[in-house]
């Protein structure tokens, strides 16, 4: 037996109506002809009948609140979670993408660049694809060599399809005497929603800081 079905407003309201209907019947009895019986069958009439009322507009009015209202199609659910992404999404993508390239090295890093992605380097010239830009990563395999970096700022388009982080980087290795060098500068990276909704880079960028003094 399905038990919602009993739980209904409607249910509830015709098995209620079939009460009072029951009760209000067997008031009728023949042959009665007393007044004060009479005015008391009216009365208790009365009150049947707003009580009635008073329950279908209560089961209507809580069935009206209830309703699930259309079902939410795939398109609707997908804008509804293209309106989540916000700059905290980019800032724990960078987050994510550093975690990515101190555990797997360069394959990490290039996990989250795009296949037509674009690199600027400081000082060097422009790099198209995700291909060969990886084949100047290497020096992430290395153990003895740690990028790190910070988003400071972040944002995304109106759109909710393009957004960038900037901020700034670390990079330590060893030089052939074995001693530590540290290298500082700044980075931008133009992040841009893939088909599946995932974030990806596609362009980056990134130049020398002064050395402090």
């Amino acid at each position: 037996m399905n038990l919602s079905a009993l739980s209904s407003p409607i249910t509830l309201v015709c098995a209620i109506a079939v009460f009072i209907g029951a009760y209000y019947l067997g008031l009728r009895r023949p042959g009665t002809s007393n007044p004060k019986s009479n005015s008391r069958s009216v009365l208790v009439k009365a009150l049947l009948l707003v009580s009635l009322v008073c329950v279908v507009v209560g089961a209507l009015f809580m069935a009206s609140r209830n309703h699930p209202g259309p079902p939410v199609s795939p398109a609707q659910a997908s804008d509804a979670a293209s309106a989540s992404d916000n700059t905290n999404t980019l800032r724990r993508l960078e987050a994510e993408f550093m975690k990515a390239a101190e555990e797997h090295g360069s394959t990490g890093y290039m996990s989250y660049y795009a296949d037509d992605s674009v690199e600027l380097p400081n000082g060097g010239p422009i790099i198209q694809g995700k291909l060969n830009i990886a084949k100047g990563m290497g020096f992430l395999d290395q153990k003895d060599n740690h990028l790190t970096w910070s988003p400071v700022g972040a944002d995304i388009s109106s759109s909710g399809d393009l957004g960038y982080t900037y901020g700034a980087f670390e990079f330590q290795s060893k030089n052939k005497a074995g001693k530590i060098t540290v290298e500082r500068g700044k980075y931008t990276s133009i992040w841009k929603k893939q088909s599946d909704g995932s974030w990806k880079v596609v362009l980056d960028m990134g130049n020398a800081s002064p050395e402090a003094k």
